[in-house]
């Protein structure tokens, strides 16, 4: 059974992007080269309220690719996957080709 979650508030449910440790020529890489705190959204909440009761929207959307603190979030198991739940002001950036 498939389980959809969706965010409260200003989070963000994020999975993280696991760099490969082989090139395709087959070198290994060291580990620390292939550490890049990454992950691709997938989910976001509605946003918060300010004082006044206005909607403030989170700041990334659904598939983006953003940089993640190389601590915090809250770890979350659905479906045998991990994912990571974020503040949208805990995501650093988000990361374009």
């Amino acid at each position: 059974m498939a389980k959809r979650l969706i965010p409260s508030l200003n989070r963000v449910l994020v999975e993280k992007i696991v760099p490969p440790s082989k090139t395709s020529a087959g070198i290994l890489l060291p580990e620390k080269t292939s550490q890049l705190n990454s992950g691709k959204v997938v989910a976001v909440g509605p946003g918060t309220r300010d004082s006044s009761g206005n909607l403030i929207a989170v700041s990334v959307k659904e598939g983006d690719t953003v940089l993640l603190p190389e601590y915090g979030g809250t770890q979350v198991n659905l479906s045998d996957k991990e994912y990571h739940l974020y503040r949208d002001e805990d995501i650093l950036g988000t990361l374009h080709d």
